[in-house]
């Protein structure tokens, strides 16, 4: 059993957080809004293709053109690799110009700059889910 414990433990190591079963996420409504499945491939309400956010970081819109990419210190760059802005460690996202622009709480509850709700977006990962409610880069009509 310990050495089950150490296998799973050194998968999930390896493999981190992301790559955990789909996890949905929910508009401001509290309405289905799409799916973020287990290879970073991002769903509409509709289960059609909206992009993927691979495990490089790099952002697919749904056409599977580079829309940007997200580094591993919370950095989001667009599509022309320019500053778009960054993820903190404790969910706090930020723009272009630095200014809080809204956060992805540990619950996985989105909020805006004025702290309203936003939508819930449970078991995605915190930088997956600032780019799917706060930056533009995947289609999710």
């Amino acid at each position: 059993m310990k050495t089950f414990r150490l296998f799973i433990l050194a998968l999930t190591a390896f493999c981190g957080a992301e790559a955990a079963q789909a996890q949905s996420f929910y508009n401001s409504y509290n309405s289905y809004a799409g799916k973020v499945e287990s290879d970073g491939t991002v769903r509409n309400h509709s289960n059609s293709y909206a992009g993927k956010i691979e495990s490089n970081g790099t952002i697919r819109n749904r056409y599977n053109s580079y829309a940007g990419k997200i580094e591993s210190n919370g950095t989001i760059r667009n599509q022309n690799n320019s500053y778009a802005g960054k993820v903190e460690s404790d969910g706090t996202v930020r723009n272009s110009n630095n200014s809080y622009i809204g956060k992805v709480e540990n619950d996985g509850t989105i909020r805006n700059q004025n702290n309203s709700f936003m939508g819930k977006a449970s078991g995605v990962p915190k930088r997956y889910a600032a780019v799917i409610f706060f930056f533009n880069f995947l289609d999710l009509k």
